[in-house]
């Protein structure tokens, strides 16, 4: 009798415990599986409902296309930015302007001193001045912020205007992104 009751040299009530909690984690399991299934086959039918295979196909190859125009124009912009942006850096893109009375028996401030430089900060620096008998104008050339000429003490302030144009802009920038803040 000893054999009927033990299997594998355990009480056969234990092993029948054990096989019965093996297969309630065998259910378990089954149902896991069976929900992540019927999900799969939830989005595989809403993907392909009313398309058949021929309809997909033509659909990714439709895309491919339409992504190969898009990295062909995006090819084409990047080799043209190149182009906008060495152009920009040759244009005036950095300016200073001063006012002031050139002669003591004028008022008003009609004389002036521009600078325009490029962001190589050459570029050059254009003087007005207006008297009683008429205006004078000069233009000196400035070449990466230094002319080779004497420059008046208003030319030099307007090219120090334009060498921290880029600072100020910054500056007020970041006053106004304050003011957003508060």
């Amino acid at each position: 009798m000893v054999l009927a009751e033990q299997v594998f040299g355990l009480n056969i009530q234990l092993v029948m415990i054990i096989m019965l909690v093996l297969i309630l984690i065998l259910i378990i399991g089954l149902i896991v599986i069976f929900k992540k299934l019927q999900n799969i086959t939830r989005r595989y039918y809403s993907l392909t409902s009313g398309k058949t295979a021929k309809d997909l196909e033509s659909i990714m190859l439709t895309r491919f296309k339409e992504m190969d125009k898009v990295k062909a124009l995006m090819k084409k912009y990047r080799t043209e930015h190149k182009g906008f942006k060495g152009h920009l850096d040759t244009c005036y893109n950095k300016m200073g302007l001063v006012k002031y009375d050139a002669f003591d028996n004028m008022a008003g401030e009609l004389s002036y001193s521009l600078a325009l430089l490029n962001a190589d900060n050459s570029g050059l620096v254009m003087t007005s001045m207006h008297s009683k008998q008429g205006c004078f104008s000069y233009a000196k050339e400035i070449i990466k912020g230094e002319s080779y000429l004497a420059l008046s003490k208003e030319e030099k302030e307007a090219i120090q205007k334009a060498l921290t144009v880029d600072e100020e802009i910054e500056r007020m920038t970041n006053e106004l992104d304050e003011d957003d803040i508060m």
